[in-house]
């Protein structure tokens, strides 16, 4: 005969006794009210379905286990965290950053977003740097503009769109030679409308280029959005590390709590067009692995100094569109790590929503 002892002891047995609030038992059924680790769905569900094949395994199917799993009461730090709203119809928003300017972040952003579009992806790329954008210029749209359509009675943007890839910047709303002179909440509102007021249609990915340093803009992002993951990007000298640690400091403070995928080490080594075997390790050598492996998080990749990312760059062909080449490689294996550690993400924290990645273009979940 099952006993409330025998049961109570099997739940102390599978190390879950501390979440059970109730447990009651009637003939063969068991009811049992628990509290989960986190406010996941999934979370949920994973505890419901441990339990009812370790009781089965346990007690045998005549068994009859009703269980009720109740979500935890969101701690003092999880109250105070600055989260926004989500955006219909797109799935990951990945904040690229670094803490330095200088390290070619905009470069790197404009590779992943047309590597993600290779492989299948519907991506889109917002250019956050107000004061300084670049995408208009890397992706060949210099002069274009925004048209507005209408989408369930509302007027929005239509982003510009080359490569397979939707992008917004302030670049296409100012002239080639207009400065931006504005204050902090000026330059935020206009982003915030770049954000909300856009026609991003359905989006696997939506790519954020923040401009350096830990400012207004990257504040207003965090409040404005649900930012799934960052990437940071880094070169190797010591100088520019040190900025990159206060970068990635700011997605761990506990009132941001955003998880940080990986860094890239952009410029990691030269190698010479005649000598392509050949590494040159101008800004010192595996400075962002040291910090990387410090901090416990992974390197997504080590992007070299070749004179064609630069020329591709300025003619507005990103250097990953170039099919077969070293450089395209390279981009591929940063952004299937990228997935990677995005999946793991996923898996292991409360997601800004159920994200599940179908079309995985050769990459699978860390072991």
């Amino acid at each position: 005969m099952l006993t409330k002892e025998k049961v109570q002891d099997f739940l102390k047995e599978i190390e879950v006794e501390d979440l059970v609030n109730n447990l009651q038992i009637m003939g063969t059924e068991v009811y049992i009210d628990m509290t989960a680790h986190s406010p996941a769905m999934h979370e949920k569900k994973k505890l419901e379905a441990a339990m009812k094949q370790a009781f089965a395994s346990e007690f045998g199917e005549e068994i009859n286990l009703k269980l009720k799993i109740v979500s935890p009461e969101p701690s003092e730090i999880q109250q105070s965290q600055i989260k926004g709203k989500q955006i219909p119809r797109i799935k990951n928003i990945i904040a690229i950053a670094s803490g330095k300017g200088g390290v070619g972040k905009s470069t790197v952003s404009a590779n992943i977003a047309v590597t993600l579009a290779k492989m299948g992806f519907k991506v889109g790329l917002l250019d956050a740097d107000i004061y300084g954008p670049s995408v208009p210029t890397m992706f060949d749209t210099e002069g274009e503009k925004p048209v507005t359509v209408e989408v369930d009675g509302k007027s929005l943007m239509k982003p510009i769109e080359n490569y397979g890839v939707k992008m917004l910047s302030i670049g296409y709303f100012s002239g080639a030679n207009q400065a931006v002179v504005w204050r902090g909440p000026m330059a935020s509102k206009a982003l915030n409308q770049m954000i909300r007021d856009a026609a991003w249609g359905e989006l696997d990915f939506l790519l954020i280029d923040l401009p350096p340093g830990t400012g207004d803009i990257h504040l207003s992002i965090i409040q404005e959005v649900p930012v799934t993951g960052a990437v940071i990007v880094s070169t190797p000298q010591h100088v520019a590390l040190a900025d990159v640690r206060k970068g990635i400091a700011m997605f761990q403070m506990e009132s941001i709590n955003i998880p940080v995928l990986g860094l890239v080490e952009n410029m990691a080594y030269f190698t010479p067009e005649e000598l392509p075997e050949n590494k040159y390790y101008i800004f010192g050598n595996q400075g962002a692995q040291y910090l990387a492996d410090d901090l416990g998080i992974p390197v997504l990749g080590e992007i070299p100094l070749i004179q064609s990312i630069r020329e591709a760059g300025d003619v507005g062909r990103p250097a990953a569109l170039q099919e077969n080449s070293k450089i395209s490689d390279i981009y591929t294996g940063t952004v299937q790590k990228m997935i990677e550690s995005l999946v793991e993400r996923n898996k292991n924290l409360p997601p800004t929503e159920a994200v599940k990645i179908t079309t995985m273009a050769g990459c699978s979940p860390k072991k």
